[in-house]
């Protein structure tokens, strides 16, 4: 069976150098006289996965190991700077929670503006609006302005809009990690009951283990940028874990793959 998503030793570099620090006209007569220099800093360095339909992958990491990164190259945002990413199917994609909102708008006026740039229709988020306001809960707030909201708050009500689309990939970055315990809980439920079930293929980053144990199937072990693991979630996980701890070494991780 052809995988639904497939990144094949993908690379993402980005070029640094003294420009910031220098202003234009030093970096031009630097440039002009060989004196610039140019590295280049690997935020994804040789990253490989397969993933089918019904799986969900969990992506787990410090801070800068590069999973964002990765995820925008999946989503395609971004271009690898060497490899291959194949999605066979449609793409969402829930990245950054304050991205396609205006803080000035009201909530309900948002709720369509964020639709739209999902690429539902007027009258698609005519008949789902209830549904998206109820399931957010903020029947109480839709009139007011986006601003006034919590980031709990912000979070819910993007996580309610992304999730009524099925498409055959849903690549979420930390939404389920926001909000109260209730709405993690129910979010999780919906995860589970609609979204997995039916067969999309979701990629999950989370820094809640026990969300990810909960959830998925498969996890990625990403740290600065390379691919330390992946493979099964519970021996991802304990690892994972085992390190975080100090009572483990990247030299010392056993990976049991597909």
């Amino acid at each position: 069976m052809e995988p639904l998503l497939k990144v094949d030793n993908v690379s993402i570099s980005y070029k640094i150098g003294d420009f910031k620090d220098i202003g234009l006209k030093e970096w031009t007569m630097r440039h002009l006289t060989g004196n610039y220099r140019v590295e280049r800093f690997m935020a994804v360095d040789g990253v490989s996965f397969a993933l089918n339909k019904g799986d969900m992958l969990g992506i787990v990491g410090f801070n800068g190991a590069g999973k964002s990164t990765l995820l925008k190259a999946v989503a395609g945002i971004m271009e690898p700077t060497e490899g291959r990413i194949t999605a066979n199917g449609s793409i969402s994609a829930l990245l950054e929670l304050g991205s396609g909102f205006d803080r000035d708008l009201t909530v309900k006026e948002n709720a369509y503006l964020r639709g739209a740039m999902l690429g539902y229709t007027r009258q698609f988020m005519d008949e789902t609006f209830e549904q998206i306001i109820s399931f957010a809960e903020l029947e109480a707030f839709q009139g007011r302005p986006f601003k006034q909201l919590s980031s709990g708050m912000q979070a819910r009500l993007a996580f309610s809009i992304a999730s009524l689309v099925k498409p055959e990939i849903l690549i979420l970055d930390e939404v389920l990690s926001v909000g109260d315990g209730a709405f993690k809980a129910k979010s999780a439920a919906k995860m589970q009951e609609e979204i997995i079930s039916g067969g999309t293929v979701t990629i999950l980053v989370s820094h809640l283990l026990s969300q990810i144990r909960g959830l998925c199937n498969k996890v990625l072990w990403l740290h600065k940028g390379k691919q330390i693991g992946f493979g099964e979630t519970k021996a991802i996980c304990d690892q994972y874990e085992t390190f975080l701890e100090g009572k483990l070494s990247l030299d010392e991780v056993r990976v049991v793959g597909f």
